[in-house]
């Protein structure tokens, strides 16, 4: 008696994953591996490494003011981790595509181009803050550049920029989003949850993880059974990209690559940039789970302004050029950092605005 014939779901039940060419991985690694750095003209080179220094000495003075009382609550310094908001936010398309990220989000906003004057006066509380100083340090929003936050629960921003990509791709509007956590939040289930429907609804979102090595304050081969985290989507079917995060050229090039793959329409990309934040997770954090000469060493070998800073030098920039960047660019943060004294804070009647309470 001749046997039924097989159902192709049958067939394709009894194959191995590496049979099943549908379940095969396309990594955007080897991609990445063929061409690793962004070939940036000398003043593309020169405005990242503007744009990081500006981010670099913003968080100092950050630092400082927080120090003398003028900055309240919790504060996240960005020093360290400034070429991943500069590569990646500096490919983006302004007018269309979207970011949302946790609560280290000072440079993420003076990636964007805002006014660092906003920016400091919303760390300390006023009214000309770009939160009307009601957000503080984790919580800055911006809707006319489409930066959606500034976050203070672990990982719930993934689960949003899940939202805002399913909004470009209802509204056909052809923008992605643009979504960080880090290597903490990467083990919350919400995460998971978001990459699943993302890539079943194929959403037009990078996920980046900005893995500095130690979430809140433990390392991250502590707390993570997979540290390679750029594997993470793999489960999902998402193309994994494991990017050095401490140099901008390779950020830029990355992103890229993970845009074009967006835009063309063939779903999300999980990216991992390598990076270390030389501060402590917050200004409260002393860091004692690490030595002074592991930091030391980072700051000496892979700090991402001074590697920059070493090619703008290689091809043909001059040292007296790049200190009077320098220069102008501590003016500009001590004119914001005094905008931000000197500004009043917001009136007591603020507490009744922006809030929305309807009957459901």
């Amino acid at each position: 008696m001749a046997k039924a014939p097989k159902s192709k779901a049958a067939e394709k039940a009894q194959k191995s994953p590496a049979e099943d060419t549908d379940f095969v991985l396309h990594s955007l690694q080897e991609e990445l591996e063929k061409k690793q750095r962004f070939d940036a003209s000398t003043d593309q080179m020169m405005h990242f490494y503007e744009q990081m220094l500006l981010i670099r000495r913003f968080e100092e003075r950050a630092g400082q003011l927080y120090g003398l009382g003028l900055i309240g609550g919790f504060c996240h310094l960005y020093i360290g981790q400034e070429a991943v908001a500069i590569g990646l936010q500096s490919a983006l398309d302004g007018d269309k595509d979207s970011v949302i990220t946790g609560y280290r989000d000072h440079g993420h906003m003076l990636a964007y181009g805002i006014d660092p004057k906003v920016i400091m006066a919303e760390l300390t509380g006023r009214e000309a803050g770009i939160s009307k100083g009601k957000g503080g340090s984790m919580h800055m929003f911006s809707t006319e550049h489409k930066f959606y936050g500034g976050h203070g629960i672990v990982g719930a921003q993934v689960a949003l920029g899940g939202g805002l990509a399913l909004a470009h791709q209802y509204n056909e509007d052809g923008g992605l989003c643009l979504a960080y956590f880090g290597d903490g939040a990467a083990n919350q289930g919400q995460v998971y949850e978001t990459f699943n429907m993302a890539a079943l609804w194929n959403l037009p979102i990078v996920f980046v993880i900005e893995n500095n090595q130690y979430a809140m304050g433990t390392a991250v081969s502590r707390s993570s059974a997979e540290t390679e985290f750029y594997r993470r989507g793999t489960a999902f079917r998402i193309p994994g990209m494991k990017v050095n995060g401490m140099d901008v050229l390779e950020v830029r090039q990355a992103a890229e690559i993970a845009f074009k793959h967006v835009r063309d329409g063939k779903g999300p990309v999980l990216m991992e940039c390598e990076t270390y934040r030389y501060r402590g997770h917050s200004m409260s954090d002393p860091a004692k789970y690490r030595t002074r000469e592991e930091v030391q060493d980072m700051k000496d070998h892979k700090d991402p302004i001074e590697g920059l800073k070493k090619v703008l030098l290689e091809n043909g920039a001059k040292e007296e050029d790049l200190k009077a960047i320098d220069k102008d660019i501590r003016k500009v943060v001590s004119e914001a950092a005094d905008f931000a004294e000197n500004s009043p804070e917001p009136e007591a009647s603020e507490l009744y605005t922006d809030v929305l309470v309807e009957e459901y």
